[in-house]
Protein backbone atom coordinates (compact mmCIF):
# COMPACT_ATOMS: atom_id res chain seq x y z
CA UNK A 1 0.00 0.00 0.00
CA UNK A 2 2.85 2.37 0.88
CA UNK A 3 4.49 1.81 -2.52
CA UNK A 4 1.18 2.47 -4.22
CA UNK A 5 0.76 5.78 -2.37
CA UNK A 6 4.30 6.81 -3.34
CA UNK A 7 3.59 5.96 -6.98
CA UNK A 8 0.39 8.01 -6.92
CA UNK A 9 2.23 10.94 -5.32
CA UNK A 10 4.97 10.85 -7.96
CA UNK A 11 2.37 10.66 -10.72
CA UNK A 12 0.62 13.70 -9.27
CA UNK A 13 3.88 15.64 -9.12
CA UNK A 14 4.81 14.76 -12.69
CA UNK A 15 1.29 15.47 -13.88
CA UNK A 16 1.27 18.81 -12.08
CA UNK A 17 4.58 19.77 -13.69
CA UNK A 18 3.22 18.90 -17.12
CA UNK A 19 0.13 21.07 -16.58
CA UNK A 20 2.32 23.90 -15.30
CA UNK A 21 4.52 23.64 -18.39
CA UNK A 22 1.48 23.70 -20.68
CA UNK A 23 0.23 26.91 -19.04
CA UNK A 24 3.68 28.57 -19.17
CA UNK A 25 4.12 31.50 -19.23
CA UNK A 26 1.40 33.26 -17.28
CA UNK A 27 3.48 36.32 -16.37
CA UNK A 28 6.51 38.24 -17.70
CA UNK A 29 9.83 36.45 -18.14
CA UNK A 30 13.04 38.11 -16.95
CA UNK A 31 16.39 37.62 -18.70
CA UNK A 32 19.30 38.68 -16.52
CA UNK A 33 22.26 40.08 -18.46
CA UNK A 34 25.24 39.99 -16.05
CA UNK A 35 26.93 42.92 -17.79
CA UNK A 36 26.44 46.68 -18.02
CA UNK A 37 23.83 48.12 -20.43
CA UNK A 38 25.11 48.77 -23.93
CA UNK A 39 27.63 45.93 -23.99
CA UNK A 40 28.29 43.51 -26.83
CA UNK A 41 25.59 41.03 -25.76
CA UNK A 42 23.10 43.41 -24.12
CA UNK A 43 21.71 45.00 -27.30
CA UNK A 44 21.23 41.73 -29.21
CA UNK A 45 19.43 40.15 -26.24
CA UNK A 46 16.98 43.05 -26.10
CA UNK A 47 16.05 42.57 -29.77
CA UNK A 48 15.72 38.82 -29.26
CA UNK A 49 13.57 39.41 -26.16
CA UNK A 50 11.13 41.51 -28.19
CA UNK A 51 10.66 38.70 -30.69
CA UNK A 52 10.33 36.08 -27.95
CA UNK A 53 7.64 38.22 -26.29
CA UNK A 54 5.53 38.07 -29.45
CA UNK A 55 5.72 34.29 -29.51
CA UNK A 56 5.25 33.61 -25.80
CA UNK A 57 2.32 35.97 -25.34
CA UNK A 58 4.05 37.49 -22.32
CA UNK A 59 6.69 40.20 -22.01
CA UNK A 60 10.30 39.03 -22.01
CA UNK A 61 12.39 41.81 -20.49
CA UNK A 62 16.09 42.33 -19.85
CA UNK A 63 17.53 43.23 -16.45
CA UNK A 64 21.21 44.16 -16.13
CA UNK A 65 23.10 42.86 -13.06
CA UNK A 66 26.79 43.54 -13.78
CA UNK A 67 29.84 42.99 -11.64
CA UNK A 68 32.43 40.49 -10.37
CA UNK A 69 33.08 38.83 -13.71
CA UNK A 70 29.37 38.21 -14.37
CA UNK A 71 29.06 36.23 -11.13
CA UNK A 72 26.60 38.62 -9.43
CA UNK A 73 23.92 38.29 -12.07
CA UNK A 74 24.67 34.61 -12.65
CA UNK A 75 24.33 33.78 -8.96
CA UNK A 76 20.98 35.60 -8.79
CA UNK A 77 19.64 33.38 -11.57
CA UNK A 78 21.20 30.17 -10.22
CA UNK A 79 19.38 30.74 -6.92
CA UNK A 80 16.05 31.70 -8.53
CA UNK A 81 13.05 29.40 -8.68
CA UNK A 82 13.43 26.87 -11.55
CA UNK A 83 10.11 27.84 -13.10
CA UNK A 84 11.17 29.47 -16.39
CA UNK A 85 10.51 33.04 -15.27
CA UNK A 86 14.14 34.00 -14.57
CA UNK A 87 16.73 33.23 -17.25
CA UNK A 88 20.40 34.08 -17.78
CA UNK A 89 22.15 35.38 -20.84
CA UNK A 90 25.42 33.47 -20.55
CA UNK A 91 28.73 34.00 -22.32
CA UNK A 92 32.27 32.67 -22.29
CA UNK A 93 32.67 34.63 -19.05
CA UNK A 94 30.48 32.07 -17.27
CA UNK A 95 32.67 29.22 -18.49
CA UNK A 96 35.77 31.14 -17.40
CA UNK A 97 34.36 31.96 -13.95
CA UNK A 98 33.94 28.27 -13.17
CA UNK A 99 37.74 27.95 -12.87
CA UNK A 100 38.88 31.50 -12.15
CA UNK A 101 36.92 32.03 -8.93
CA UNK A 102 37.68 29.64 -6.09
CA UNK A 103 34.97 30.39 -3.54
CA UNK A 104 31.70 30.95 -5.38
CA UNK A 105 28.48 29.91 -3.65
CA UNK A 106 27.19 28.41 -6.91
CA UNK A 107 28.55 26.53 -9.94
CA UNK A 108 28.63 28.80 -13.03
CA UNK A 109 28.09 25.80 -15.30
CA UNK A 110 26.41 22.93 -13.45
CA UNK A 111 23.80 25.01 -11.60
CA UNK A 112 22.06 25.83 -14.90
CA UNK A 113 19.90 24.10 -17.48
CA UNK A 114 21.00 24.93 -21.05
CA UNK A 115 18.38 26.24 -23.48
CA UNK A 116 20.32 27.18 -26.61
CA UNK A 117 23.52 28.72 -27.89
CA UNK A 118 22.57 31.97 -29.63
CA UNK A 119 25.60 33.24 -31.53
CA UNK A 120 29.27 34.17 -31.53
CA UNK A 121 31.51 37.09 -32.45
CA UNK A 122 35.28 37.29 -32.83
CA UNK A 123 37.26 39.78 -30.78
CA UNK A 124 39.70 42.27 -32.26
CA UNK A 125 43.05 43.29 -30.84
CA UNK A 126 43.11 47.08 -30.96
CA UNK A 127 45.65 49.61 -29.77
CA UNK A 128 45.39 53.35 -29.17
CA UNK A 129 46.25 55.30 -32.31
CA UNK A 130 49.28 56.86 -30.59
CA UNK A 131 51.01 53.49 -30.15
CA UNK A 132 53.78 53.15 -32.79
CA UNK A 133 52.73 49.68 -34.00
CA UNK A 134 50.75 48.58 -37.06
CA UNK A 135 50.94 44.79 -36.93
CA UNK A 136 50.66 42.12 -34.28
CA UNK A 137 54.35 41.29 -34.70
CA UNK A 138 55.26 44.92 -34.03
CA UNK A 139 52.99 44.99 -30.97
CA UNK A 140 54.61 41.86 -29.56
CA UNK A 141 58.07 43.35 -30.08
CA UNK A 142 56.98 46.65 -28.52
CA UNK A 143 55.63 44.91 -25.40
CA UNK A 144 58.67 42.68 -25.03
CA UNK A 145 60.87 45.78 -24.96
CA UNK A 146 58.72 47.08 -22.06
CA UNK A 147 57.84 44.00 -19.96
CA UNK A 148 55.02 44.70 -17.51
CA UNK A 149 54.71 48.34 -18.56
CA UNK A 150 52.06 48.18 -21.29
CA UNK A 151 48.49 48.31 -19.93
CA UNK A 152 45.54 46.50 -21.47
CA UNK A 153 41.91 47.04 -20.59
CA UNK A 154 39.23 44.41 -20.04
CA UNK A 155 35.57 44.58 -19.11
CA UNK A 156 36.37 42.89 -15.81
CA UNK A 157 38.23 40.09 -14.08
CA UNK A 158 37.32 36.79 -15.66
CA UNK A 159 35.82 38.39 -18.76
CA UNK A 160 36.55 37.20 -22.26
CA UNK A 161 38.61 40.35 -22.83
CA UNK A 162 40.76 39.41 -19.83
CA UNK A 163 41.40 35.79 -20.86
CA UNK A 164 41.66 36.46 -24.61
CA UNK A 165 44.65 38.73 -23.94
CA UNK A 166 46.07 36.43 -21.25
CA UNK A 167 46.03 33.59 -23.78
CA UNK A 168 47.70 35.72 -26.44
CA UNK A 169 50.35 36.90 -23.97
CA UNK A 170 51.05 33.31 -22.93
CA UNK A 171 51.39 32.10 -26.53
CA UNK A 172 53.75 34.94 -27.49
CA UNK A 173 55.76 35.48 -24.31
CA UNK A 174 54.43 38.99 -23.65
CA UNK A 175 54.21 40.49 -20.15
CA UNK A 176 51.26 42.91 -20.07
CA UNK A 177 49.61 44.78 -17.20
CA UNK A 178 45.92 43.93 -16.84
CA UNK A 179 43.53 46.80 -15.97
CA UNK A 180 40.04 45.40 -15.23
CA UNK A 181 36.98 47.65 -15.46
CA UNK A 182 33.36 47.22 -14.40
CA UNK A 183 31.95 46.64 -17.83
CA UNK A 184 33.10 47.41 -21.37
CA UNK A 185 31.83 51.02 -21.41
CA UNK A 186 34.50 52.57 -19.20
CA UNK A 187 37.15 50.24 -20.60
CA UNK A 188 36.41 51.54 -24.09
CA UNK A 189 36.35 55.16 -22.89
CA UNK A 190 39.82 54.85 -21.37
CA UNK A 191 41.14 53.00 -24.42
CA UNK A 192 39.93 55.79 -26.71
CA UNK A 193 41.49 58.39 -24.40
CA UNK A 194 44.84 56.60 -24.39
CA UNK A 195 44.71 55.85 -20.67
CA UNK A 196 45.35 52.21 -21.59
CA UNK A 197 47.23 51.02 -24.66
CA UNK A 198 45.34 47.97 -25.88
CA UNK A 199 42.34 45.68 -25.52
CA UNK A 200 40.55 42.75 -27.19
CA UNK A 201 36.86 43.72 -27.20
CA UNK A 202 34.16 42.35 -29.49
CA UNK A 203 34.57 43.38 -33.12
CA UNK A 204 31.26 45.16 -33.68
CA UNK A 205 31.70 47.75 -30.96
CA UNK A 206 35.06 48.79 -32.34
CA UNK A 207 34.26 49.22 -36.05
CA UNK A 208 33.13 52.85 -35.70
CA UNK A 209 36.14 53.78 -33.58
CA UNK A 210 38.46 52.05 -36.04
CA UNK A 211 36.98 53.93 -38.99
CA UNK A 212 37.31 57.19 -37.04
CA UNK A 213 41.01 56.47 -36.52
CA UNK A 214 40.75 56.46 -32.72
CA UNK A 215 42.08 52.92 -32.38
CA UNK A 216 44.12 50.73 -34.72
CA UNK A 217 43.14 47.09 -35.36
CA UNK A 218 45.98 44.59 -35.43
CA UNK A 219 44.26 41.19 -35.62
CA UNK A 220 40.92 39.44 -35.15
CA UNK A 221 40.60 36.41 -32.87
CA UNK A 222 38.40 34.13 -35.01
CA UNK A 223 39.45 31.35 -37.34
CA UNK A 224 38.71 33.54 -40.35
CA UNK A 225 38.68 37.25 -41.10
CA UNK A 226 35.69 39.30 -39.99
CA UNK A 227 33.35 40.53 -42.76
CA UNK A 228 33.31 43.86 -40.91
CA UNK A 229 37.10 44.14 -41.02
CA UNK A 230 38.15 42.22 -44.14
CA UNK A 231 41.58 43.85 -44.31
CA UNK A 232 42.51 42.86 -40.76
CA UNK A 233 44.28 39.48 -40.50
CA UNK A 234 43.52 36.84 -37.89
CA UNK A 235 45.87 36.28 -34.97
CA UNK A 236 46.81 32.95 -36.51
CA UNK A 237 47.60 34.60 -39.86
CA UNK A 238 49.75 37.10 -37.98
CA UNK A 239 52.16 34.49 -36.69
CA UNK A 240 50.40 32.86 -33.71
CA UNK A 241 49.08 29.55 -35.10
CA UNK A 242 46.38 27.82 -33.08
CA UNK A 243 45.02 30.97 -31.45
CA UNK A 244 41.21 31.19 -31.55
CA UNK A 245 38.74 32.96 -29.24
CA UNK A 246 35.13 34.07 -29.57
CA UNK A 247 32.66 36.15 -27.62
CA UNK A 248 29.56 33.95 -27.50
CA UNK A 249 26.11 34.20 -26.00
CA UNK A 250 23.54 31.62 -24.98
CA UNK A 251 20.42 31.27 -22.85
CA UNK A 252 20.28 29.35 -19.57
CA UNK A 253 17.64 28.58 -16.94
CA UNK A 254 18.17 27.55 -13.31
CA UNK A 255 18.95 23.86 -12.82
CA UNK A 256 15.78 21.87 -12.26
CA UNK A 257 13.60 23.86 -14.68
CA UNK A 258 11.04 21.40 -16.15
CA UNK A 259 12.15 19.95 -19.52
CA UNK A 260 8.84 20.96 -21.12
CA UNK A 261 9.54 24.62 -20.28
CA UNK A 262 13.12 24.34 -21.55
CA UNK A 263 11.78 22.87 -24.79
CA UNK A 264 9.21 25.66 -25.17
CA UNK A 265 11.83 28.35 -24.60
CA UNK A 266 14.26 26.72 -27.03
CA UNK A 267 11.65 26.55 -29.79
CA UNK A 268 10.59 30.15 -29.22
CA UNK A 269 14.20 31.31 -29.18
CA UNK A 270 14.99 29.49 -32.43
CA UNK A 271 11.93 31.08 -34.02
CA UNK A 272 13.08 34.52 -32.85
CA UNK A 273 16.57 33.96 -34.28
CA UNK A 274 15.02 33.23 -37.66
CA UNK A 275 13.23 36.61 -37.91
CA UNK A 276 14.43 39.35 -40.22
CA UNK A 277 14.59 41.77 -37.28
CA UNK A 278 17.02 39.60 -35.31
CA UNK A 279 19.03 38.60 -38.38
CA UNK A 280 19.46 42.23 -39.36
CA UNK A 281 20.54 43.30 -35.88
CA UNK A 282 22.95 40.41 -35.44
CA UNK A 283 24.49 41.02 -38.85
CA UNK A 284 24.99 44.69 -37.98
CA UNK A 285 26.51 43.68 -34.66
CA UNK A 286 28.89 41.26 -36.35
CA UNK A 287 27.41 38.28 -34.51
CA UNK A 288 27.13 34.94 -36.31
CA UNK A 289 23.80 33.29 -35.40
CA UNK A 290 24.35 29.69 -34.31
CA UNK A 291 21.37 28.20 -32.45
CA UNK A 292 21.38 24.72 -30.93
CA UNK A 293 19.46 22.12 -28.98
CA UNK A 294 19.71 22.19 -25.18
CA UNK A 295 21.93 19.08 -25.29
CA UNK A 296 24.26 20.63 -27.88
CA UNK A 297 24.59 23.81 -25.84
CA UNK A 298 25.25 21.78 -22.70
CA UNK A 299 28.10 19.93 -24.39
CA UNK A 300 29.53 23.17 -25.78
CA UNK A 301 29.28 24.91 -22.39
CA UNK A 302 31.20 22.14 -20.61
CA UNK A 303 33.81 22.04 -23.37
CA UNK A 304 34.31 25.81 -22.96
CA UNK A 305 34.69 25.35 -19.20
CA UNK A 306 37.43 22.75 -19.76
CA UNK A 307 39.14 24.85 -22.42
CA UNK A 308 39.39 28.01 -20.32
CA UNK A 309 40.33 26.04 -17.20
CA UNK A 310 43.36 24.82 -19.14
CA UNK A 311 44.19 28.40 -20.21
CA UNK A 312 43.89 29.62 -16.61
CA UNK A 313 46.21 26.87 -15.36
CA UNK A 314 48.78 27.46 -18.08
CA UNK A 315 48.77 31.27 -17.94
CA UNK A 316 48.42 31.65 -14.20
CA UNK A 317 45.56 34.09 -14.81
CA UNK A 318 43.97 35.23 -11.57
CA UNK A 319 41.49 37.70 -10.17
CA UNK A 320 43.50 40.90 -9.66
Amino acid sequence: MRLARIALLLAAIVGGSAVHAQDYPTRPVRVVVPFSPGGAVDGPMRVIAQEMSKRLGQQVFVENKPGAGATIGSEAVAKSAPDGYTLLLASQTNAISASLYRSLSFDPVDDFAPISLIGREPGVLVVHSSLPVRTLAEFIAYVKQRPGKVDYASSGNGSGQHLFMALLASMTGMQLNHIPYRGSGQATTDLLAGVVAASIPGTAGMVGHIKAGKVRPLAVTGVKRSPQLPDVPTVAESGVPGYEAYVWMGLLAPKGTPPAIIDRLQRVLMSALATDEVKSHMNGAGIEIVGSTPAEFGSFFHAEKDRWAKVIRETGAKVD
